[in-house]
């Protein structure tokens, strides 16, 4: 669903700005209830105006008072455990970008290596072009393709399992 702009510029007709007011209260107060409904979890919203005398209380005055004072009632560890501010939130992104970026950084390395492993093997490639600063990743790909083609080969019937001069890791060494 495309995102609507916001525009941000102050509205001088007061009747544009209630008319504004009320269609974004409506849509605020039909998320807060998706979102109880969804989650399955208590909640509730209160929006003061200045259009209205009283705020506007969903569900209803009585439930915003249950949830408020079930809220209210825990210790304040437990009602800020998962408060968070704009700092906070962007150290955290950040942090998880960093992971995602050395998880990234780590898949990429090994499919180097591995088509630099396929590339020797199809010619194209010298083993002594190889950088040995890769040779941990070389051995765990080499490592892996091997259990792998040894998995594959029993599948298909062309290797006896219990024969250790038919695996293919013996016959690479």
């Amino acid at each position: 669903m495309p995102r609507r702009k916001v525009t941000l510029a102050y509205m001088s007709n007061k009747s544009e700005r209630k008319i504004s007011f009320n269609k974004r209260k409506k849509g605020l107060i039909k998320k807060a209830s998706e979102l109880c409904t969804l989650c399955a979890v208590d909640g509730c919203a209160i929006i003061y105006s200045q259009f209205e005398s009283q705020p506007e209380v969903w569900p209803s005055p009585e439930e915003t008072a249950s949830v408020l004072s079930r809220y209210n009632s825990l210790p304040e560890i437990e009602q800020t455990r998962y408060m968070t501010n704009l700092e906070s939130f962007t150290k955290q992104r950040l942090e998880k970008v960093k992971k995602d970026l050395h998880r990234l950084q780590i898949e990429n390395k090994r499919k180097e290596v591995k088509c630099f492993m396929y590339k020797c093997m199809a010619g194209i490639k010298k083993p002594e072009e190889f950088d040995m600063t890769n040779a941990d990743v070389m051995r765990s790909v080499m490592e892996e393709t091997t259990t792998a083609l040894n998995s594959r080969m029993r599948e298909l019937n062309i290797v006896d399992p219990n024969d250790p001069a038919t695996s293919v890791s013996q016959n690479l060494h």
